[in-house]
């Protein structure tokens, strides 16, 4: 009787819920089928994106390695052209080392203004790898020098040149020299001091360090006023004998 009564409760529990599944089909099957097909969609689109991705990148890196070779091989024309075009329409990567590689021909052609402003549109691109900004910003700071003022350079370069920055050794040079050249000595001191102490920088970028140091201390020995001498005290005269002073008071004699 209990098994009975037991498979009763069963059968009914499962009307119920065959009902109620029921219920939920026809009020919302339409918006699960929906969502269902909307998925499936979204997963073979983002599969087709990366998929084109892929392609546009085999496209890019086959077309970027040839215009090396024609830069390497002064086809100066064709090479332009085709980081120009890779530039314009390739992926994020490939178009931001196109612009960079561009940037550094204008900067090879004395083209100094133009290739500044070439970097620093580079560095400030959106989507771009960190570490091409920041190298973007140090080859802007590099070409900026002879022309910016040392708060303009301080303010490219000081975030470049904190500890863990992978360019923080050619940041500090560069604010280093860039104290020299606003004869700020005692700052520049402090970043020549700064690279020799530090055993991870660049031999070099050490060595370079070392000759501004030197030469720094050459300019400072040069410009201190030169100690003052006195002149010589004149001789001291020796006062006469007593011999001579006998003979001086001796009285001469008389004529006969």
């Amino acid at each position: 009787m209990t098994d009975q009564r037991d498979s009763l409760a069963r059968e009914i529990d499962e009307e119920l819920r065959r009902e109620r599944l029921l219920k939920l089909w026809q009020e919302y099957g339409t918006h699960i089928v929906a969502a269902a097909v909307l998925l499936v969609a979204g997963i073979g689109g983002f599969k087709y994106y990366e998929h084109s991705r892929a392609l546009a990148a085999d496209a890019a890196g086959a077309r970027m390695a040839p215009a090396a070779r024609e830069a390497t091989n002064n086809q100066k024309a064709e090479a332009q052209k085709a980081l120009e075009e890779i530039a314009a329409t390739g992926p994020g990567s490939y178009a931001t080392l196109a612009r960079l590689r561009l940037a550094a021909a204008d900067r090879e052609a004395g083209k100094t203004a133009q290739a500044a402003s070439a970097f620093e549109a580079s560095a400030k691109g959106s989507g771009i790898d960190p570490l091409l900004a920041d190298y973007a910003q140090l080859q802007a700071a590099m070409l900026r020098l002879d022309s910016d003022s040392w708060t303009d350079m301080q303010n490219r370069l000081n975030a470049l040149a904190v500890d863990g920055n992978a360019w923080r050794f050619s940041a500090r040079e560069l604010l280093g020299l860039a104290a020299h050249k606003a004869g700020k000595t005692e700052e520049a001191r402090v970043q020549f001091q700064r690279l020799l102490g530090d055993r991870n920088t660049p031999s070099s970028i050490a060595e370079r360090a070392r000759v501004m140091m030197a030469m720094l201390t050459e300019a400072e020995l040069a410009s201190a006023p030169a100690p003052s001498v006195s002149p010589p005290a004149p001789p001291q005269k020796s006062p006469p004998a007593e011999e001579d002073k006998g003979k001086a008071k001796a009285p001469g004699k008389k004529a006969k």
